[in-house]
């Protein structure tokens, strides 16, 4: 084999250093990322989109490979078919609770759930088939537990505006108000407008959209979770829900709270067929 040019070996021996010194620095990097929402942070501490950023070694936001300190040894695995486990009678399970005259009831379906969820690819993957499992178990554990079994679109008291002023990247738009909707009934301007961005509405100017169309409910509340909870699932369903409520729910502010998410968790993952592992409470 023919010998590289000097000026190539010269490019290559920098481009090798200049990894050395990015992997040397990368872990003090990470620890102050700072990514804004949607984008993760590199192993090497940097924030952006794509394998290079939310591959192997992705620390927080949105990895495809479990992410946000690992998964217990399964970090490129994976994980489940969310199809094959989100069964039809998995689904209907959960909505056939709420009882008569919800509005969610001709609102929520699964299709709308499988078409939000082929937008984010790293859901229930990086870990094993059983990973992926418990993810799914816990996501519908808190989703039962904020819509009442699929029977609420919005939160119930709408007098909130749930604007906060002082967040000046994300404005609140005047008249509007951004209380609870969807699924995980995302909350504040300072989400909506991120989520909006990511997903493709307008989440300042119409959040309304997120209680008016299922796929894009489905897709904001799929958007929050691997923005700030699916990092933490390596650490047991107590870390989900701390990421979700937990200045309200969690170190004894509100036990019965906390627990009726954990019922619902485990109810889940025994259908599922999976161990719920540990660390349930916060």
């Amino acid at each position: 084999m023919a010998n590289p040019p000097a000026t190539t070996l010269t490019a290559a021996l920098a481009l090798g250093l200049a990894l050395l010194l990015c992997a040397a620095a990368g872990p003090a990097a990470a620890q102050n990322c700072g990514c804004q929402p949607g984008y993760c942070c590199s192993k090497f501490g940097y924030c952006g989109h794509g394998d290079l950023y939310c591959g192997e070694g992705c620390r927080s936001g949105p990895c495809n490979s479990g992410g946000g300190g690992g998964s217990g040894g399964g970090t490129s695995g994976s994980g489940a078919d969310v199809g094959s486990v989100v069964t039809d009678a998995f689904f209907n399970g959960i909505k056939s609770q709420a009882g008569g005259g919800c509005e969610g009831s001709s609102f929520y379906s699964r299709g709308a759930f499988l078409n939000a969820a082929g937008a984010f690819s790293g859901f229930a993957h990086g870990g094993s088939a059983d990973d992926g499992k418990r993810e799914i178990a816990a996501f519908f554990a808190h989703v039962t537990h904020e819509t009442g079994h699929f029977c609420y679109i919005s939160e119930i008291n709408k007098g909130n505006s749930y604007c906060d002023a002082s967040n000046t990247q994300w404005p609140c738009a005047a008249g509007k108000k951004y209380y609870g909707r969807g699924p995980l009934q995302i909350s504040w301007n300072y989400n909506y407008g991120p989520a909006g961005r990511d997903i493709g509405f307008d989440g300042l100017g119409n959040p309304d959209a997120v209680a008016q169309d299922p796929v894009i409910a489905f897709k904001t509340a799929l958007w929050f979770w691997m923005n700030n909870v699916h990092g933490v699932m390596p650490q047991g369903f107590g870390a989900t829900t701390r990421a979700i409520n937990g200045a309200l729910e969690c170190n004894g502010n509100n036990p019965a709270q906390m627990n009726a998410r954990v019922g619902y968790y485990r109810q889940y993952c025994q259908q599922l067929g999976v161990d719920p592992g540990s660390n349930l409470t916060c």
